[in-house]
């Protein structure tokens, strides 16, 4: 038989197991995702706005080809099933953002959904390419089941953080008294995979009239493309969410291409490019697109 060519991603939704389906079906170089809707599968809620939802539907779908090993760009089919067809226009630019570049092949249908809270559903077919980075067929479906994270707690911990932030961002290597005081005005948090740290996250809670959070997440490169970016940022979302955050925004090193695109996909913005004072490397300011605070 050779290679397993058949898998499945789960994400989680407590839908998938009490009716009893995947998130997404990796079959090949195929990956087929399910109809998915805009609850937040952490939480189990779902906005009351229709852009919200679409929003949210795509960050399900991003996890769902990030762990099958794939991006947005490698969509060539996407459906949008709507219960009333005059909330399609308003998610437009919502959608545009993760495939205006992408072109894929797109139907609309207006129908009935599973739930009434349910404003929109979207599905995707793909096929992986050039867009799909390494792809470790080992990996699919795993950080669902055994994805740890939590919050930074004890000397242990701070040095696991300090290891992933200076692999990830060496221009701003710290040191652990740096990572000490850090943790008393963030919310610092590790992704592991077992015992092993394979990444971390940082909030900064809201500053300023608009009560802007930075929420940054960062996964060490052997373990890329398997939806722990994904986590990571969707709990940091909440946690700015929670803290009153009227809108979001990361920083990422502009040498950091693959980080770049991850922010894109996730409907990040860029604002502004810099050089700190007495430094050589640039960095790269983006917002969130559209948050719902």
């Amino acid at each position: 038989m050779g290679e397993m060519q058949r898998q499945a991603v789960l994400s989680g939704s407590e839908f998938e197991e009490r009716i009893g389906y995947a998130r997404a079906v990796v079959d090949g170089d195929r990956v087929y995702v399910s109809g998915t809707t805009g609850f937040d599968y952490a939480t189990m809620t779902i906005s009351d706005d229709v852009v919200e939802q679409a929003e949210q539907c795509l960050r399900n779908i991003g996890a769902a080809l990030e762990a099958a090993g794939c991006t947005f760009a490698d969509v060539v089919r996407v459906r949008y099933l709507l219960p009333a067809r005059e909330d399609f226009e308003p998610c437009w630019p919502v959608l545009k953002r993760c495939f205006g570049e992408v072109r894929p092949a797109a139907t609309m249908l207006e129908c009935g959904l599973a739930d009434p809270r349910m404003k929109i559903e979207i599905e995707v077919d793909a096929r992986r390419g050039s867009g799909a980075g390494g792809f470790d067929r080992r990996a699919v479906g795993r950080p669902v089941a055994a994805l740890r994270i939590e919050a930074v707690d004890g000397e242990a911990m701070l040095e696991q953080w300090r290891h992933v932030h200076n692999v990830i961002v060496p221009p701003a290597a710290m040191t652990l008294d740096e990572v000490r005081e850090r943790s008393g005005r963030y919310r610092l948090e590790n992704a592991y995979l077992g015992e092993e740290v394979v990444g971390c996250s940082t909030v900064r809670p809201p500053e300023g009239e608009e009560r802007v959070a930075t929420v940054i997440a960062r996964v060490l490169p052997a373990f890329r493309g398997r939806g722990i970016g994904t986590a990571l940022y969707e709990r940091g979302l909440a946690h700015a969410r929670g803290l009153g955050a009227g809108a979001v925004e990361t920083v990422v090193l502009a040498a950091n291409a693959e980080g770049l695109r991850f922010a894109g996909a996730r409907g990040f913005a860029e604002r502004e490019r810099y050089v700190l004072d007495g430094e050589g490397d640039e960095w790269v300011d983006l917002r969130l697109a559209s948050f719902p605070g």
